[in-house]
């Protein structure tokens, strides 16, 4: 008997029952739809003129704010393919420190636009290879369209950074802001042996203050260090040798249990005779080290604050370990670990002293590797967006001036882009022209959600680019303000050309990747409540996606 026979011709079962599976072009559709609501979640907050979202977790927690990533992470999300978009946004995130909403705005309009190629029964692999040769073509165009910036140009660096801080919370003062951002950025940035420029921002720290004005924002050349002296009796202002401490200035507890009897006060005393003896052993051994300044990680012990106190050496105790690792940087010395072997070499040297408006010690070294930044506002929800903002703007101008080239922003890049690539897309043959096309059609959607959240008429906005870059103008893009087409170069409007192709290569990946699937096996139910069955369209089944809607 065959097996055929033996089956009965019934097809074999090899799933749970538990399992769903989607197909085909229900399987395209479901993903499509997905990635795309992620996108659409987001376009809002693009641009000076985007809107903000209000983000509640489950502990009540408010959050404000409209950098893309930050909503993408705190958004309830439990869905495969969105959760892919949502790596499109933290890629650009750590690649490129900003664009992120960019980026995964593009991979959004990509699927759509492939979606209608789908419709009209274009392999996905044709529109896969398009999108793919678009990609590659739009980063070389880059490359030319692109101008080179030296650190020494300030005034440009600084456009770099009030463009990525114009629509942020930073935006009202981004003046001040921006020459304090390039500011810090040029300190800790060192020229290689080859020429080319390396920043290295773990020599940058930023410090949040509120109850002050944002205009109060200031760049120190050192640390900050939010603690009081242990001792009223200690100096606050210090120039000296400086000690980082990781080990407990307190009596040493046993590694067990223990119990000790005690018939008499003698022994009592005796007792607490060698506890004392324990913590001046202690404190000499860094009154004799020379130091001046403690900087402890630990506890300090009541008693060791007196004889502390006693030598004149400035100590604070539970400093935060983050801190210690900049006050390294910023002191030199070594973090001591065991007292017993401290020596004279693991002495930092440099000045402390308090500022008693601001409850601060401002701590600066002799050859300080650290700068502060530190940021002011009036309330907690203005300071973290303010942080925000300028993380995003401290991460672009880090990667310009390592990458050194920029380009026009205000959607100029993304229409000349569009332009240079239907020209490109004649020289593609087969279907793969259609998705080239469609490439740098999905392009166009920045300067069009721009023109919208400005309350402007996208295809209005959109015409006069295009006649602007057709006649030559590779640098027109939209001033969202007066809502006028200008060279946004000149005009100040100006973003890295790294975080661009960034943008570019993440969107087009992520899309890729989600046209490749043509099948999807869950271990569960693929759809929330008015979903349909298995091999029906997905419809408003999104797999979790309805945790977006209260999210935001």
């Amino acid at each position: 008997m065959s097996q055929r026979q033996r089956m009965g011709g019934q097809p074999m079962i090899i799933m749970g029952e538990d399992s769903q599976r989607v197909k085909d072009e229900d399987a395209q559709d479901y993903n499509i739809s997905a990635a795309r609501a992620v996108a659409e979640s987001v376009r809002s907050t693009l641009g000076p003129k985007g809107m903000d979202k209000m983000l509640v977790d489950s502990m009540g927690d408010v959050t404000i704010t409209n950098d893309g990533v930050t909503i993408l992470e705190e958004m309830d999300i439990d869905n495969p393919t969105a959760e892919m978009i949502i790596e499109v946004a933290e890629t650009q995130e750590e690649e490129a420190g900003d664009g992120t909403t960019t980026a995964v705005a593009i991979a959004g309009e990509l699927l759509k636009n492939a979606e209608e190629l789908l419709d009209q029964e274009i392999h996905p692999t044709a529109v896969i290879k398009g999108f793919h040769l678009a990609s590659e073509q739009a980063r070389h165009e880059v490359e030319e369209i692109s101008r080179h910036v030296e650190p020494s140009d300030t005034d440009l660096l600084e456009n770099v950074a009030e463009t990525s801080m114009t629509g942020k919370g930073a935006e009202l003062d981004k003046e001040h802001l921006a020459e304090l951002i390039v500011e810090a950025v040029r300190a800790v940035t060192v020229e290689a042996d080859d020429g080319s420029h390396v920043v290295d921002l773990a020599n940058l720290k930023i410090e949040t203050q509120k109850g002050r004005a944002v205009t109060e924002s200031d760049l120190l050349n050192g640390a900050v260090v939010s603690k009081d002296p242990v001792h009223d009796n200690m100096p606050t202002e210090v120039e000296g040798e400086t000690l980082l401490l990781n080990e407990a200035i307190e009596v040493e507890e046993t590694d067990v249990d223990t119990n000790v009897s005690i018939d008499s006060p003698d022994q009592l005393q005796s007792f607490l005779d060698q506890e004392e003896k324990q913590l001046r052993e202690k404190v000499d051994i860094i009154a004799e080290s020379g130091a001046d300044v403690v900087f402890c990680q630990k506890g300090i012990d009541d008693l060791a604050q007196h004889y502390l106190a006693k030598e004149g050496v400035l100590a604070l105790r539970r400093v935060k370990s983050s801190d210690i690792s900049f006050l390294k940087n910023v002191l030199g010395g070594s973090v001591v670990s065991d007292l017993k072997s401290l020596t004279e070499e693991d002495l930092g040297f440099g000045s402390v002293g308090r500022d008693e408006a601001d409850e601060l010690f401002y701590v600066e070294g002799e050859d300080a590797h650290g700068v502060t930044l530190l940021l002011r506002g009036s309330t907690d929800h203005v300071v973290d967006e303010l942080e925000r903002g300028i993380s995003d703007a401290l991460d672009v101008v880090s990667t310009t001036i390592s990458d050194g080239r920029v380009v026009a922003g205000g959607g100029a890049i993304e229409v000349e882009l569009a332009s240079r690539l239907r020209e490109f897309a004649d020289s593609v043959s087969g279907r793969e022209q259609l998705a080239v096309e469609a490439f740098a059609d999905s392009l166009e959607l920045v300067p069009r959600v721009l023109a919208e959240n400005a309350g402007l008429d996208a295809i209005d906005t959109l015409v006069d680019l295009r006649s602007a870059h057709e006649s030559g103008h590779q640098m027109a893009g939209l001033d969202v303000f007066s809502g006028d087409v200008e060279d946004t170069f000149e005009a100040g409007v100006v973003e890295p050309a790294h975080s661009k192709e960034q943008a570019l290569s993440s969107a087009t990946e992520a899309a890729n990747l989600v046209l490749k699937i043509d099948d999807i096996i869950a271990a569960g139910d693929l759809s929330t409540s008015g979903g349909e069955e298995e091999g029906g369209a997905p419809g408003g089944g999104m797999g979790g996606m309805g945790g977006m809607g209260g999210a935001m």
